[in-house]
C-alpha cells in the first residue's frame, strides 16, 4: 500500500481559523484530518464536519473516540450523521480510553481495562449493526473503522475487525512516571501479535497506522536528538531516541528514510503527526508523494 499521511488537529480558536487550517492541511498533501477525543479539546464529530465543509477531498476522522464516554447507540447515530454530513469522507477511530482524570471530570466511572474494552466491543458492534440497517444497493459505504491501542485484546480486536490498526507508540510506565515510549523491539512484539491474528482471521488488506508524538524537522539531527534526550530526563540516550517508532527527528530526507525503513520493518503505511508539525512535515510528504 502507498503511504498515507494524517494530521491530528485540536487547537480550536474560532470557525474561520479552523477552516483555514483544514484547507492548509489539504493543500499541503495530507490525506486525513483527525481530531482527538479529550474532554479539554473540541468535540470531534462537530470539528470533523466543519473540516469537511472547508475542504474538498481530504478524509476527516476521530483519533480516537473514547468509547467509554458514550452510549453505543448514540455514538452510532453520531457516526451515521457525520458520515452523511461529510459526504462519505469520514474515518472512525475507536479506543477504550485511558486518562482517569478525564473520566473524573466527565463524571463517568473509570472502570477496569477489561470493562472499557468490553464497551469498545459493544460500540463497534452497534456501529456495524446500525450501518447495516441502512441496507439496500444505494446505501453508502460504511466509513473505514480504525481501532487504536497497545494491549493484547485491543490489538487482536483491531486485527479481526478494523480496516485500520493503529499502534500506540507509548505504554504506561510501570514505575508510575506517566507514559513511556515503546522501543523498536517492543513494537516488533506488538506487530507480531497483530500479524498472527491477521493470519488466523485470513485478512491481509489492513492499513497500519502509527501516531507520531514527536516530529522535528531539522538539519542538525544529532543536536536535536541530544536535546530531546535531555527533555526525557536522560531515560533514553540520543541514539535510542532516534530509534523510537513514535519519534521522527531529522532533515526531510532523513525522516523520509526513517518512514521507509519503518514501513519495511513494521508495515506502517499510514502516518499521523501532531498539529505542531502541520507545516514542517509537509516537506517530508512532498518527498514521498
Amino acid at each position: 500500500m502507498n503511504l498515507r499521511f494524517g494530521v491530528s488537529l485540536w487547537k480550536l480558536e474560532d470557525r474561520a481559523s479552523w477552516m483555514e487550517k483544514s484547507r492548509r492541511a489539504e493543500d499541503l498533501g495530507y490525506h486525513v484530518i483527525t481530531v482527538p477525543d479529550h474532554i479539554d479539546m473540541p468535540s470531534p464529530f462537530l470539528a470533523c464536519v466543519l473540516a469537511a465543509e472547508a475542504t474538498s477531498s481530504v478524509q476527516v476522522g476521530t483519533f480516537v473516540s473514547n468509547t467509554s464516554f458514550y452510549s453505543p447507540a448514540l455514538f452510532a447515530r453520531d457516526v451515521i450523521t457525520t458520515a452523511q454530513l461529510t459526504g462519505g469522507r469520514l474515518e472512525v477511530g475507536l479506543g477504550a480510553g485511558w486518562k482517569k482524570r478525564e473520566f473524573d471530570a466527565a463524571g463517568i466511572p473509570f472502570e477496569a481495562p477489561g470493562k472499557r474494552v468490553d464497551r469498545l466491543v459493544a460500540t463497534l458492534d452497534e456501529v456495524t449493526r446500525a450501518w447495516s440497517v441502512l441496507g439496500g444497493p444505494t446505501a453508502p459505504d460504511r466509513p473505514p473503522l480504525m481501532i487504536g491501542g497497545n494491549g493484547d485484546r485491543v490489538l487482536r480486536l483491531a486485527a479481526k475487525r478494523a480496516d485500520i490498526v493503529s499502534f500506540a507508540g507509548t505504554i504506561f510506565d510501570p514505575q508510575g512516571r506517566g507514559m513511556q515510549f515503546l522501543t523498536e523491539q517492543q513494537m516488533d512484539e506488538r506487530v507480531a501479535l497483530v500479524d498472527a491474528e491477521l493470519r488466523t482471521a485470513g485478512r491481509d488488506a489492513v492499513r497500519r497506522n502509527i501516531i507520531v508524538l514527536r516530529t522535528q524537522v531539522t538539519n542538525d539531527r544529532p543536536a536535536a536528538l541530544e536535546d530531546y534526550s535531555r527533555f526525557l530526563r536522560g531515560t533514553l540516550s540520543p541514539e535510542q531516541v532516534g530509534e523510537l517508532p513514535a519519534v521522527l527527528i531529522g532533515s526531510p530526507e532523513q525522516i523520509a528514510e526513517q518512514l521507509i525503513a519503518r514501513r519495511e520493518r513494521f508495515g506502517f503505511n499510514y502516518i499521523t503527526v501532531q498539529e505542531s508539525a502541520l507545516d514542517t512535515f509537509a516537506k517530508v510528504i512532498a518527498l514521498l508523494s
